[in-house]
């Protein structure tokens, strides 16, 4: 088997070492597997709390002193606290991809930002986080952000909508089908849209305005009538159709009775996140509580407003923060609290002023800071961007009486998390699928204080490889920094360390060809 027998040394320390690497770490995964296989037995209830565009430094145990997170601290005393998790893609639909599949995006055409009516992104054959707890014999169920496409062909809002998520492991849901900032906006349940009255069938174009002779509620375009917008404006591209006052990508005619409110949907997901843990209380249950908070445009209800030191950006924080404190408080009412794992984590890093929408924000991006608040704490760049910043998001894990309380500096990845619970329910992941996927159970457990030796970052155009604390970014002008004295990545040591900078391109060559796991 081809290697490329290289070992990493920096600063007369060994950082990295691929020699043998695809049989090492094959080895590693099946000890790894048989080592866990004693958690097997139990079958804790698993909820995954993912915000979208929460920082790194949005969380107050993370170091904000501007947006009070009770819950999430709260949630961070009782369990264990990474300093280094990360997501794959520091955008949505990539980062999602990579969370449910074990597999990087770049792998997969099609995985970029996706479009309100998109198709399937996820293929049904493909095997799933949420396929290893079905066919373990749970209950499943994502509430909240979709953002991977829906449907085969083009999408007929009016009929049954499938295949969705019941295609890849997901018994139940209840979601928005893309963003909140594009059409439609509405909620989808099981195949149907939710409240839809079948005499105001929903069209929904990407292409172009919708002609006035196609049927369904005309609302207004932003751009011809401006005055519709009556909240906060966008830019250009999210000044389409104009829905509870706000500009929005795409065009929508119809399904007035179905849209949804901004300001009541994290009401609405937190009930139906309720709804579900209720009603399978008496069963082994996995649920994905996918928040949108707190994605532009920001328009949280209105007890949330100025409840933060940041305007409504730190507002729909405070909203996603209680959003995890019911469905906390609901576990421990029901006595699942001891039997259930937690984890609170995002899809990204943070970012200000998106999509040119006026929420009150200074900063445009998410670079630097936004009146006195650093979204990503000590580290650089946000949302859209391939450095720390950009991947590197609160990540908490909490299972009573099973992981021990505390912080760890351990490298992990969501990417990491289908293969870890399926070796904690001695699930088979079937051949060639998660391929970038490794168990990491043991870290989780914080048993392990190392964790990855290899991650690798991504955006829509560049990657990044973490080997434990170096990290080269491939660019037209490639960079090498050294997290462990550099965290904020100022100082590009690419000129310095030439050899090292080359090793590391040929490590991140090889991972851009075959798996990370090597199962």
């Amino acid at each position: 088997m081809k290697t490329l027998g290289i070992a990493i040394t920096y600063e007369g320390r060994l950082v990295g070492k691929l020699t043998a690497a695809i049989v090492f770490l094959a080895a590693i995964s099946s000890l790894r597997f048989a080592q866990n296989a004693c958690f097997a037995a139990e079958k804790p209830n698993v909820v995954i709390i993912y915000g979208d565009d929460v920082g790194y430094g949005d969380v107050g145990v993370y170091g904000s002193k501007k947006i009070p997170t009770p819950n999430l601290d709260q949630l961070a005393a009782e369990g264990l606290r990474f300093t280094d998790g990360h997501c794959s893609a520091s955008t949505c639909t990539p980062s999602r991809y990579s969370l449910l599949t074990g597999e990087m995006p770049y792998r997969k055409k099609g995985t970029g930002i996706a479009r309100g009516n998109a198709n399937m992104i996820i293929s049904p054959d493909q095997f799933t986080l949420a396929d290893v707890f079905q066919q373990s014999g749970y209950k499943t169920a994502i509430i909240g952000k979709w953002h991977l496409g829906l449907d085969d062909e083009k999408i007929d809002w009016n009929k049954k909508i499938v295949p969705g998520p019941e295609a890849l492991g997901f018994g139940h849901y209840f979601m928005i089908p893309a963003t909140n900032d594009r059409t439609p906006c509405v909620y989808i349940s099981n195949g149907h849209i939710v409240k839809l009255d079948r005499n105001d069938p929903i069209t929904v174009s990407y292409q172009g305005r919708i002609d006035d002779s196609v049927a369904g509620t005309k609302y207004p375009d932003a751009r011809l009538n401006p005055e519709a917008i009556t909240v906060y404006k966008g830019d250009g591209y999210h000044s389409a159709t104009v829905i509870n006052g706000l500009g929005r990508i795409g065009y929508m005619k119809g399904g007035k009775s179905a849209l949804f409110k901004d300001e009541d949907m994290a009401d609405d997901f937190v009930r139906e996140a309720k709804k579900f843990i209720k009603t399978n209380k008496d069963k082994p249950f996995f649920l994905f509580f996918s928040a949108n908070d707190i994605h532009a445009p920001r328009w949280p209800h209105k007890r949330f407003r100025g409840k933060s030191q940041n305007g409504l950006r730190g507002d729909a924080m405070v909203s996603f923060d209680s959003s995890a404190g019911e469905i906390l408080a609901l576990l421990k009412e029901l006595g699942l609290k001891d039997n259930t794992i937690v984890i609170a984590t995002s899809d990204n890093g943070p970012v200000y002023m998106d999509g040119g929408y006026q929420d009150g924000c200074e900063t445009r991006g998410s670079s630097g800071s936004d009146r006195g608040h650093d979204a990503s704490g000590i580290y650089r760049g946000g949302k859209y961007q391939v450095y720390e910043g950009g991947t590197r998001v609160p990540f908490i894990i909490r299972w009573p009486g099973k992981i021990k309380p505390g912080v760890s500096d351990a490298l992990v990845s969501q990417i990491d998390l289908l293969a870890s619970f399926a070796a904690l329910l001695d699930r088979k992941i079937p051949a060639g699928q998660a391929r970038d996927s490794r168990n990491y159970l043991k870290t989780l457990l914080g048993k392990d204080t190392k964790g990855a030796e290899i991650i690798i970052e991504h955006t829509s155009r560049e990657k990044a490889i973490r080997c434990n604390n170096l990290k080269y970014i491939e660019k037209k002008q490639p960079e090498l920094y050294d997290l462990s004295k550099d965290p904020g990545e100022k100082e590009n040591l690419i000129e310095k360390f030439p050899e090292i900078a080359k090793e590391m391109k040929e490590l991140l060559d090889n991972y851009s060809k075959q798996p990370l796991s090597n199962r």
